[in-house]
């Protein structure tokens, strides 16, 4: 038995390859619109495994069919899908096709394929503007933009569908904002065209490659008026994923995972220059759509059940992105 991680050639997605593929066997469908073919290579290097590979968009439910012919799933891990929170606002029906329809697709072929282990790339927007920390049993509320939404319209579908379904299982796991890259330095983020995220826009600044990193908003009620969010390393991640396909759960769970502290945006430039000793030119401009102003978890509950609690520090996870960057070719 395989287990199926779709999106695994991208940023959180190949981290989680790295974890599993010390446990289980993985198999990896991706679509190549924001990830690189090196990145596989890379990561048959540091598993020393021939991962097996499909260049599939999952939206198209009959190719995606003919991996689930080949292969038997003990579980799905699902990563793919569009996750620019700006872009979302500006194409809300690209993030609303994208997004829904490939979980749909997912779905379905794991009914008909009795796949019975569903772990879903949900993210803390699901919880809108509200009052932090988030729990997982905090209401939801309207969300801030397209992306949001589609993860908590999935949320809704693989629950319903759970509840009808008493061999289908689901896991949510709502996280806050990845950073860093493997110790390695082969596999981390790399974004096509302009990044979204402010992780690589900082490290291609440090690079050169953008003349300065723009601040979206220092005027939101906070420590120094930037925006705060709950930094997780990816690597940490990746565990929290593998820890939660572990967990012997029936029907729905949820879980956060983040660290339980949030960081502001100046205060992780800062971090970056001060371990990394390079400068950041940056300016503030006003702020973007969909954008709040606080945003950290409650990790109690993943402590408590996954025993999943993270080890790496907001200095960990600028070096780790440096170093990753600072690799990769101009």
């Amino acid at each position: 038995m395989s287990i199926l991680i779709t999106g695994g050639l991208g940023f959180i997605g190949s981290h989680a390859v790295l974890e599993f593929s010390k446990k289980e066997e993985v198999v990896i469908v991706d679509d190549l619109s924001n990830a690189e073919l090196t990145t596989l290579n890379h990561l048959r290097t540091l598993t020393a495994k021939n991962i097996s590979f499909y260049q599939i968009d999952i939206k198209d439910k009959t190719k995606l069919k003919k991996v689930f012919e080949k292969h038997a799933f003990s579980g799905i891990i699902h990563f793919a899908g569009y996750k620019a929170v700006e872009e979302s606002v500006l194409n809300p029906l690209k993030y609303y096709e994208n997004n829904i329809q490939t979980t749909i697709n997912l779905a379905n072929l794991a009914l008909e394929y009795q796949v019975e282990k569903f772990i879903f790339s949900s993210s803390a927007t699901v919880y809108g503007d509200q009052k932090t920390p988030f729990k997982e049993t905090t209401p939801l509320k309207e969300t801030a933009n397209p992306y949001g939404e589609t993860k908590k319209i999935n949320e809704r579908i693989l629950t319903d569908l759970a509840a009808v379904n008493d061999n289908f299982n689901v896991v949510l796991l709502r996280y806050f904002n990845p950073i860093g890259a493997d110790k390695s330095g082969l596999i981390g983020e790399r974004p096509k065209g302009v990044p979204n995220n402010l992780m690589p826009y900082l490290t291609q600044t440090a690079k050169g490659l953008r003349k300065k990193l723009f601040i979206y908003g220092n005027d939101y009620p906070t420590v120094d008026g930037t925006g705060m969010r709950d930094y997780i390393h990816v690597t940490d991640l990746a565990i929290g994923h593998l820890k939660a396909y572990q967990y012997n759960f029936k029907g729905v769970e949820i879980f956060n995972l983040g660290t339980g502290k949030a960081t502001s945006v100046l205060e992780l430039v800062a971090a970056f220059e001060r371990q990394n000793k390079i400068n950041i030119p940056y300016q503030i401009k006003p702020r973007r759509a969909g954008d709040v102003a606080i945003s950290y978890a409650d990790v109690s509950k993943a402590e408590k059940l996954l025993k999943f609690k993270t080890q790496l520090s907001i200095d960990e996870m600028v070096k780790d992105a440096w170093n990753f960057e600072k690799n990769l070719p101009k």
